[in-house]
């Protein structure tokens, strides 16, 4: 996809440090920033490794801030605002384009009639980034001037120097970087030119967003070292940032693997016609799915749920993997996905955060387990894979049992209506899953709806993957009816749509919220054709939006439809108004049921086309505010939203072409 801009938006600041780049390297480190190369997040740098795959990560290379020198004038490229308001340097003057190549970002500079191309991307499958600088033109040499910022922090945290002496050490090549005795080696090393060790802290770099989010504003970091080449025209200078001690130096062959790998995922991708800007969500969903190993399964996978700042979660990767693996024309990553999670369900349920070394899984979830059906119905339909499916069932059968006698947080079946009870004090079980301290937000304590929605599902996927076995089935069709009869109680006929969850402490909670498209979205519906097509009326008038559906109703007392400020505020609004943009798959999937029109059903997702514009530059953004203009919030790179466009979009594929079909032979 064309993703470029010119000085309209490179030129304004503001417009410019609001579009954010990320580019990944597979095992769960990054590299990000801003257009205008502005740290504003305490998570933007060159290299943020992952140190223990695909977590621990750490900020290890803060920044390049770069100066041309050429005719007798230095032309600084970098730009950097501090704790007193003003910005110095202001380098985002000379940026004339700024584009994606696939996920590889590209800015140009142009220095009088100099021009001067810079790239960044990762090796995969290393802590290791690549900045590439390519001089176009020029009518005599440009000096470059590269000075590194370093720093060795947790990614969440951030640093205030008081101080701290790093061991920078002179190698061939560049330096090598020792933060303290235990820490990681960095290393900074350059293709061409001379490398001069440092010992510089710069204080007081300003962090906006974290401001915004209220949160510590100001960080410092140490340039370790400044590097110096001079370009002739044709000619272009490498800079590598690694734990590596020895990397791939030539630049030329680390680009052109990176280059092959992302062509290689799009060759896989074997939709018919398919538009640049699914091209473009094909490359972004690549960036979520990570190396994890586990006993037993050294190529294990998984899914990073968004960045900057999330890890892999189960509920998250179990609702993502369709969209980033089936639908990306990649099924053979989701097997050991699914394998890998299969050892962590404890009690029937799946961890909803995947554990760490030496930490314990937590199982604080009701859904993700329900989801990890679903991914599993997904992957044997489009793989016929039997094999993992005897490895698998008796899995999932425990899972049933499981729900069937109790477990945790007093989830159980309710044997007189067929639907599942969950919650208890003080737990949030659900997606909608904010707490602050003691209070959980939205704690959904009983019969959510979408939960019931999954569970049914649950137990029409085990009946037929039964019958497929060649093992007994009656009694999941027999308890699927049960559960279908019950499900006929979330049908509030006084508004026309579902409660969102039945028997709670309160009673029934008639706030209309988004949980209920999943009744008609799921591939089986407990609900009547005229049921379904109430809920996605309802839905469309109150909580549709261009990028997403909100997360509870306009007219509701606690709607909230900015989000914004410390933890506390945005945690508070986080379910409460919110627009989800992974919300936009399900609606379009329940009104492509409801209605059979793929094309008008695909026109929803138009937006999300232009969104790839915006916020995180080439991916699809975590939230947005419930109010208009909408503005993007959250993470700038979620993989539900990625995942579930991708798979909507597919399905309106498939039903366009089944329509064509059906026209064609009727001919």
């Amino acid at each position: 996809m064309s993703i470029n801009f010119g000085r309209e938006i490179c030129g304004v600041l503001d417009l410019a440090e609001a579009r954010e780049w990320l580019v990944t390297n597979g095992i769960g480190g990054y590299a990000s920033g801003t257009v205008t190369g502005m740290l504003q997040r305490r998570y933007h740098g060159l290299l943020v490794a992952a140190l223990k795959p695909p977590l621990m990560r750490t900020l290890l290379l803060a920044k390049l801030d770069e100066t041309v020198v050429y005719g007798g004038r230095d032309y600084p490229l970098g730009t950097n605002s501090w704790a007193d308001g003003t910005v110095n340097p202001d380098g985002y003057r000379h940026i004339e384009h700024f584009g994606l190549e696939g996920t590889i970002p590209v800015w140009r500079f142009a220095c009088a009639d100099a021009l001067l191309e810079k790239r960044v991307w990762m090796q995969p499958g290393s802590n290791t980034t690549y900045v590439q600088y390519y001089l176009h033109r020029a009518t005599q040499p440009v000096g470059l001037k590269l000075k590194a910022l370093v720093n060795y922090r947790d990614y969440h945290s951030s640093t205030h120097a008081l101080g701290w002496q790093m061991s920078i050490d002179s190698i061939e090549r560049g330096v090598r970087v020792t933060a303290f005795s235990e820490a990681v080696p960095l290393y900074l090393l350059t293709d061409r030119g001379n490398a001069s060790a440092t010992q510089e802290w710069y204080y007081g770099f300003d962090l906006a967003v974290e401001r915004y989010r209220g949160l510590d504003d100001h960080e410092d970091h140490l340039h370790a070292a400044t590097f110096e080449a001079t370009l002739q025209p044709g000619e272009s200078l490498t800079f590598v940032a690694s734990t590596e001690m020895y990397p791939q130096l030539n630049g030329t062959a680390a680009l052109e693997l990176r280059r092959s790998y992302e062509q290689k995922l799009l060759s896989d991708q074997k939709a018919k016609a398919t538009p640049d800007w699914i091209h473009q969500l094909v490359l972004a969903a690549d960036q979520f799915i990570v190396s994890r190993q586990v006993s037993d399964e050294p190529d294990g996978k998984t899914i990073i749920a968004g960045y900057h700042w999330f890890g892999d979660w189960g509920r998250d990767t179990m609702i993502s993997l369709p969209g980033l693996t089936i639908c990306a024309g990649r099924p053979q990553v989701a097997r050991p996905i699914l394998r890998t999670f299969a050892r962590y369900v404890n009690q029937g349920m799946l961890p909803n955060r995947f554990p760490d070394a030496g930490e314990a899984p937590e199982y604080n979830t009701v859904d993700a387990t329900l989801w990890y059906f679903e991914a599993i119905r997904a992957y044997y339909a489009a793989t016929g894979d039997e094999q993992l499916l005897n490895e698998l069932f008796p899995v999932l059968a425990d899972i049933v049992d499981w729900h069937c006698k109790g477990t945790r947080y007093n989830i159980h079946l309710d044997k007189s209506d067929g639907l599942l009870y969950a919650g208890e004090a003080g737990v949030q079980l659900t997606w909608m899953d904010s707490k602050i301290g003691d209070w959980v937000v939205t704690p959904r304590t009983g019969k959510p709806i979408e939960v019931n929605a999954l569970w049914y599902n649950a137990l029409q996927t085990m009946a037929t993957f039964a019958q497929k076995l060649g093992k007994p089935h009656q009694e999941y069709e027999q308890m699927q009816k049960h559960t279908a009869t019950g499900f006929q109680r979330f049908w509030n006929d006084t508004v026309g749509y579902c409660y969102d969850v039945l028997d709670g402490p309160e009673g029934h909670d008639s706030s209309l919220r988004p949980n209920q498209i999943f009744a008609v979205s799921l591939p089986e519906s407990p609900l009547t054709p005229p049921q379904q097509r109430g809920v996605v009326e309802f839905c469309a008038r109150s909580l549709l939006t261009s990028h997403g559906l909100r997360s509870l109703d306009p007219n509701h007392p606690q709607y909230h439809g900015h989000y914004g400020g410390d933890p506390r505020q945005r945690d508070s609004v986080y379910h409460q108004g919110t627009v989800w943009g992974w919300l936009i798959g399900p609606f379009v999937l329940a009104h492509l049921r409801v209605f059979n029109n793929p094309a008008q059903a695909r026109s929803l997702l138009e937006p999300m086309a232009h969104h790839l514009f915006a916020h995180g530059v080439g991916s699809l953004s975590e939230i947005f505010d419930g109010d208009e203009p909408l503005t993007p919030r959250g993470c700038i790179a979620q993989a539900w939203t990625v995942a579930e466009v991708l798979r909507a979009w597919m399905a309106t594929e498939l039903a366009i072409e089944d329509s064509d079909r059906f026209i064609n032979n009727s001919q």
